[in-house]
């Protein structure tokens, strides 16, 4: 559930609390930054809205244009509700690593290593597998090639990554070859 934090703006939480019924997240109003801390160490989804813009508070949205449209505000807020779970869903944990979907880099410690749109495919999708996964199976799930094509490009590729992986992170059992396929543990 959404949960939208009205900090410091008793009017806005007025208005919001009297459409309350019709508005897809649950709206609290809070008066003080210990309070807002407590609530938000609970919340894994949340919004908060206020006056001003506060140094130490994160999912903050800032209503600087008063008055504004009720309907346009409850889509501003629903736009930020967007942009913080597409941010929360950009960072994949494989290993001991963190892969930004967003801006396409592998991350260990202050550690970047770009990555390609078919390396990131590769990699969650290896990492999503329990079982080393065969060439002719990520040919059709990461590449979209059909198995009757004889290639080498899925070797090809993961000998690169794995080069990249290694000269970068000096890491050389990120992915792993067994004799029937790639496989991440």
């Amino acid at each position: 559930m959404q949960n939208l934090i009205i900090y410091k703006f008793i009017p806005l939480y007025d208005i919001l609390e009297e459409l309350s019924l019709d508005l897809n997240f649950n709206i609290s109003l809070i008066e003080d930054e210990k309070s807002l801390n407590q609530k938000t160490k609970n919340y894994n989804n949340y919004l908060v809205v206020s006056k001003k813009k506060y140094p130490n508070i994160s999912n903050q949205f800032v209503l600087e244009n008063n008055p504004t449209k009720i309907l346009k505000l409850i889509e501003k807020i629903n736009i930020e509700f967007l942009k913080i779970k597409f941010n929360s869903q950009s960072h994949v944990k494989v290993k001991k690593y963190t892969i930004d979907l967003n801006s396409r880099e592998m991350l260990n410690q202050d550690i970047k290593l770009k990555l390609t749109e078919k390396e990131i495919n590769t990699i969650t999708y290896l990492s999503n597998s329990n079982k080393p996964v065969n060439i002719e199976e990520l040919q059709k799930m990461v590449w979209s090639y059909q198995s009757d094509i004889e290639t080498h490009t899925v070797e090809t590729h993961i000998y690169r990554l794995r080069k990249k992986i290694l000269n970068t992170f000096n890491d050389n059992e990120f992915i792993i070859s067994k004799k029937n396929g790639y496989q991440i543990k």
